[in-house]
């Protein structure tokens, strides 16, 4: 690795220590369960202005560096080639939300203004990771720890349109456990402006809270018996619905039918932390166990659907609850050596994969690194 790694180990580093002086344990539930009919948002008292304060502080940083980077991602001038058909009213195969704020912001700085839009794609897709942790992350450095080191912000360096609606959802997760259901499926529909596979998200976390509050009965197996057999023997069905929304996916370089087996190995860790705490934390929280099942879905989708094309960025979806899932169940163990292994495991486990995603960032097909500014290079 070059200098320019160093970038994103001193950013990971750097948020995280401040992370650890946020301390919002006791103001999540009351933001989980926030609105006009499940209780009042809590007050501004002196720890809460402490912790916006740092949470400000690691936006800033998270922002600042995405907005400020210039050439970082193998389809950044393929996004400036595609605002450029834009301006022109050309055809291009973005949603009409991304093309309309791409032609308010090219009216505001110009033809080719390319550096203020992926600027304002940067500042709201950091709002929404951070805006989500610090209204459902009980260890705000943990899941903060593993929103970077999981790779989910510095792929949003890449990817533009994705990874700001996988921030939506993220962010959207609060208003299923609430029950506030018309709120989360308007946000989706929202991001469905800029990226329309985040539809996927209601039917799979609807199905995830309803199955988190249910006491499971012999049906509900049945029933997941079967959406798994339609996944092994009804592809090509699965294939032809996916090619009608994404035409230019088919027989392309993303459908590859790869398993990711860091994803698994992941998800697979996850279920049997969830076994280990399954007595403290897991049985009777429907928090938790919302988080889990959307984890069990993401092992499916990871196992049984490899003829997806980008079958990561599906499971995304799924398993960036993990960010929360981890932190909540380790927090619920009772303290002593099994809960020190288990923290010392997770962490190291996160680490390990963050050291291989910097090892590929450098690939053609992802090139997130060097890393270049416009205010340096």
């Amino acid at each position: 690795m070059e200098w320019s790694a160093l970038v994103y180990i001193l950013l990971t580093v750097t948020t995280v220590t401040l992370g650890l002086w946020v301390d919002n344990k006791e103001y999540v539930p009351r933001y989980i369960g926030g609105g006009r009919a499940f209780g009042v948002q809590p007050g501004w008292d002196r720890r809460q202005a402490a912790n916006n304060v740092v949470m400000m502080a690691v936006y800033c940083l998270l922002a600042g560096v995405s907005a400020c980077r210039i050439a970082v991602g193998n389809d950044y001038w393929v996004y400036r080639d595609n605002f450029k058909l834009i301006a022109q009213g050309r055809h291009v195969s973005s949603e009409p939300g991304f093309n309309l704020i791409v032609k308010w912001i090219q009216k505001l700085f110009g033809y080719d203004a390319y550096l203020p839009v992926f600027a304002f794609f940067s500042f709201v897709t950091v709002f929404f990771f951070v805006k989500a942790l610090h209204d459902q992350g009980s260890c705000f450095a943990f899941s903060l720890y593993l929103l970077l080191t999981g790779g989910y912000y510095f792929n949003s360096l890449n990817s533009v349109r994705y990874y700001l609606v996988l921030a939506v959802a993220l962010f959207a997760m609060k208003y299923v456990l609430r029950g506030e259901y018309g709120k989360f499926v308007l946000w989706i529909l929202a991001g469905a402006l800029f990226h329309k596979s985040v539809l996927l998200v209601i039917p799979v976390y609807l199905a995830a809270r309803f199955l988190a509050a249910a006491r499971l009965k012999k049906w509900h197996y049945a029933a997941g018996c079967v959406v798994l057999a339609t996944l092994i023997f009804g592809q090509n069905v699965y294939r032809e619905i996916i090619f009608y929304f994404y035409p230019y996916y088919r027989d392309s370089m993303f459908d590859n039918g790869e398993l990711s087996y860091a994803n698994i190995l992941k998800c697979i860790c996850v279920l049997g932390l969830g076994v280990i705490c399954y007595g403290n934390g897991l049985r009777e929280d429907i928090q938790n166990r919302f988080y889990f099942f959307l984890n069990l879905f993401g092992l499916t989708v990871y196992c049984c659907g490899s003829f997806i094309p980008e079958v990561s960025r599906v499971g995304y979806y799924m398993i960036i609850s993990q960010v929360f899932l981890i932190p909540r169940l380790l927090i619920g163990m009772r303290k002593g050596w099994l809960r020190r292994l288990c923290l010392v495991g997770a962490v190291g486990f996160f680490g390990a994969y963050f050291v291989m995603l910097l090892r590929g960032m450098y690939a053609v097909d992802v090139r997130l690194l060097p890393y270049l500014n416009w205010i340096f290079n």
